[in-house]
């Protein structure tokens, strides 16, 4: 494959460029420091602006409100939202996880009952798959379901106090639950990154809907890593990019830092790092897209090597700043915080290098399904 992009691929990037120089909220940056209902709402705002401009849900049908994108496209999208530093959106899981295998596996009716309001924001949907002293796949979960009912904890769910849906992951399958069910409730959670709020949600014979046993959730789960990978992508490009600007400006010994040599290697590593996992993204996009028979492996090697990268990325450009790098006058550290964050979310470099041995050696085909139960 070629992974230079492709004529059209750099229009639609240019195009994007231009719409968020345009549209970007002057005010994100202080917006950060306000209270999470009032920070999520003017997310939910940002959110339906990308739906009005034709961007939120950009790889989903036309006939289903998006713009028919590929995924290669999908994977520029993410790259330049972190590269703009632009505010996530209200509905991520939706976005990209949910929506799509509704759109894959979903009867009409379901089609019609959600998608317009998962792009619009109008309903959110999360997901609860991490546990105290668990991983994230399925054969951990020691959530208890019996009866249609739900008793236990996860933890790190993502946007849970605004959601209406929540997506969980028990010890017999995958479940639906209305926010509003009983015998649910939720604790907000101390993060790292700043630009998430993630919760605690405590579930005590709580109804809910059986969805299967994750297999339809699976080419989702890897489109969603994939755009989670690009997204890593453009928060180092950008990190990259501040700390180059910035050593040829900061001075020391009457000179530039970035005049020596010990600063150059942390650039040049930087510089390794990014282009590294960008390529790795870019493959993993042209192999779903494409139905090649590695692209869970793709992914997982993408997810893998952006997960040590985006960390190490974001410390050297920490290390050459110095005690600047951790000032609230730039952005770096809000970065490095979401790049730890990151790290993690949907299997960790480890939990990865796991699953490519057991695609490679054991020929298991998913995140779930035969004697895979991953849903990391």
């Amino acid at each position: 494959m070629d992974l230079n992009l492709t004529s059209e691929e750099m229009q639609f990037r240019d195009e994007l460029r231009s719409w968020l120089a345009a549209n970007m909220p002057a005010d994100w940056a202080e917006r950060r420091e306000e209270s999470l209902e009032s920070r999520f709402e003017y997310l939910r705002a940002w959110q339906r602006k990308l739906f009005e401009g034709g961007w939120a849900g950009a790889s989903w049908p036309k006939q289903y409100g998006g713009r028919g994108a590929n995924l290669m496209q999908q994977v520029i999208f993410w790259q330049e939202m972190a590269l703009a530093s632009a505010p996530p959106m209200a509905n991520t899981l939706g976005l990209g996880l949910i929506g799509p295998t509704i759109i894959a596996f979903g009867t009409e009716a379901q089609k019609t009952r959600y998608l317009a309001k998962i792009l619009s924001a109008e309903e959110i949907w999360c997901q609860g798959f991490s546990e105290p002293n668990a991983t994230w796949d399925l054969a951990g979960a020691k959530l208890a379901a019996s009866s249609g009912k739900l008793t236990g904890e996860k933890l790190f769910v993502l946007d849970a106090d605004a959601a209406d849906f929540i997506v969980i992951a028990a010890q017999t399958g995958v479940f639906l639950v209305e926010a509003q069910a009983p015998g649910l409730s939720i604790t907000p959670m101390p993060a790292l990154d700043l630009t998430r709020n993630v919760y605690a949600v405590q579930f005590k014979d709580t109804p809910a809907e059986k969805l299967g046993d994750g297999t339809n959730l699976a080419r989702a789960l890897d489109i969603a890593t994939a755009a989670l990978v690009a997204e890593m992508v453009g928060g180092m490009q950008r990190v990259l990019d501040l700390t180059v600007d910035y050593a040829k400006m900061r001075k020391q010994f009457g000179k530039p830092i970035g005049t020596f040599q010990a600063v150059q290697h942390q650039c040049a590593d930087m510089y390794l790092e990014t282009e590294s996992s960008r390529s790795a993204a870019y493959y993993a996009a042209w192999a779903l897209e494409h139905d090649a028979p590695d692209a869970a492996t793709a992914t997982s090697i993408a997810k893998m090597y952006a997960s040590d990268a985006c960390r190490a990325v974001g410390n050297r450009g920490i290390q050459i700043r110095g005690g600047n790098g951790f000032a609230w006058e730039n952005d770096l550290h809000l970065y490095y915080r979401r790049a730890k964050a990151s790290e993690t979310m949907l299997g960790d470099a480890t939990f990865h290098r796991e699953r490519i041995a057991r695609l490679v050696i054991d020929t298991v085909p998913a995140w779930c399904g035969g004697n895979d139960r991953s849903l990391r």
